[in-house]
């Protein structure tokens, strides 16, 4: 059994109430630690996180959030992120158990990515466990004047972050916010001078008037041929966001499967961090296989530290699933699924979770009627083996931290996790 954790697989015939003995948890924990949203609704085969807390505190009469939080020398925002069923009541039950503090092993940053259109009940939840927050709202367009288009009204979220301490950034593109990209137009942005000057001021008075405190620039087709290129203009980039105090992050598409030889190291002098975040996109029209392969994954990172300093390195957790009909045929789209739509298919259809141990990812089979026909799918998404997996290489690589795409999926279970496990790092926000 680990020291912080143990990940435990449902079995056939177990409630949440029998598990919750089993381990010495109330219920309300072992729910909120898992963010259950059925808790009646267990799956066989379904992954939830046992935690083991290193300092406990038992509610006394008039005791209050602010008090427990002072008296035990923590912030009343690592409280709530220790117990994050306090945010859903106003009160405290006397005897009841708040967790104080975990084990944890190593410091750690969090980037959480997500678009303008988050919920707003869900960023209070997601902030407390970020360190930035790069929001994907802003576009570089190819038209008769090339400009930068943004998907929507950011202003709150960032006013939000800033109120958590959470370090907003702007995240900028040539990606739609379906993921479709014009190549033309990425290399149009490389190649003309001109036109990195107008985008990179344009992204700048942005940045001013909005109180973003950094960018978070996503690259697509860097490789081995037109590195150099993107070298440039993360140059230029680096000189204006540097002596304006910004932070300057890049998040890249690897392909896991390949060890392309990029020059890292002179990236890495470049900017403050490089985030390596598969583009789960392409997989939904692609023959059914793991969201998140570790096989691929740990080697791949393995290389890329022995390039550049870990510290500028995080590593990217997709919180996403894919629903195949099967047998796969070319063109053909896989259904794009969050983590707690796939446990809910897999319960409606009696499904069994089965785990991949190469790639440390869960999948299931199930079939339905569809008019006089039977219909076959499989959904591979991802879970508490993965969280841990992917954990375990920032633990082992000694990374920087995590980039999870993409928040507005929220998964209290995967923050349960790195909470339970890192210092999570917060800044001083003026």
């Amino acid at each position: 059994m680990d020291d912080v954790m143990e990940i435990y697989i449902v079995q056939h015939g177990d409630t949440i109430e029998s598990i919750a003995n089993k381990f010495g948890l109330s219920i309300e924990r072992l729910i909120s630690d898992n963010g259950l949203i059925n808790p009646l609704s267990l799956v066989e085969g379904q992954a939830l996180v046992i935690l083991h807390p290193k300092t406990t505190y038992t509610v006394k009469t008039g005791d209050t959030l602010e008090t427990i939080a002072v008296n035990n020398g923590i912030s009343l925002m690592e409280l709530f992120r220790n117990n994050p069923f306090l945010y859903d009541r106003q009160y405290l039950y006397q005897d009841e158990i708040l967790v104080i503090n975990y084990n944890t092993v190593k410091n750690i940053q969090i980037n959480g990515f997500t678009n303008s259109f988050i919920s707003q009940a869900i960023l209070p939840r997601a902030l407390p466990y970020m360190t930035f927050l790069s929001i994907f709202n802003y576009q570089i367009i190819d038209t008769d004047k090339p400009e930068i288009k943004t998907f929507g009204d950011d202003i709150d979220i960032i006013n939000m972050a800033k109120q958590y301490s959470t370090m907003p950034l702007l995240m900028i593109s040539a990606l739609s916010i379906t993921g479709d990209i014009n190549v033309e137009n990425v290399y149009r942005s490389l190649l003309d001078t001109n036109l990195q000057d107008k985008l990179i001021n344009e992204t700048f008075e942005i940045i001013m008037s909005k109180g973003f405190m950094g960018v978070n620039f996503l690259i697509s087709y860097i490789s081995t041929y037109n590195q150099s290129l993107y070298i440039n203009l993360f140059t230029k980039i680096s000189a204006l966001l540097r002596d304006n105090g910004l932070i300057f992050m890049i998040t890249i598409s690897p392909d896991y499967s390949t060890h392309e030889n990029l020059d890292y190291h002179s990236i890495s002098l470049l900017v403050d961090r490089i985030i390596f975040l598969e583009n789960t996109w392409p997989k939904q029209s692609q023959p059914p296989a793991p969201i998140s392969d570790i096989s691929l994954i740990n080697p791949f990172i393995e290389v890329v530290a022995s390039k550049m300093p870990p510290e500028y390195i995080s590593l990217g957790i997709p919180l996403v699933g894919y629903d195949w009909v099967v047998p796969f045929t070319d063109g053909s789209k896989a259904s794009l699924l969050s983590l707690n739509s796939a446990l809910a298919i897999a319960y409606e259809h009696g499904a069994v979770i089965r785990l991949d141990e190469q790639s440390q990812t869960p999948y299931f089979e199930y079939s339905r009627s569809v008019g006089e026909s039977v219909e076959n799918h499989m959904v591979w998404f991802i879970d508490a083996n993965s969280f841990k997996a992917l954990n375990d290489i920032v633990i082992e690589n000694n990374l920087i931290g995590t980039g999870i795409w993409n928040i507005a999926s929220y998964n209290q279970q995967l923050f349960s996790m790195a909470n339970a496990t890192f210092n999570i790092i917060k800044f001083p926000i003026e």
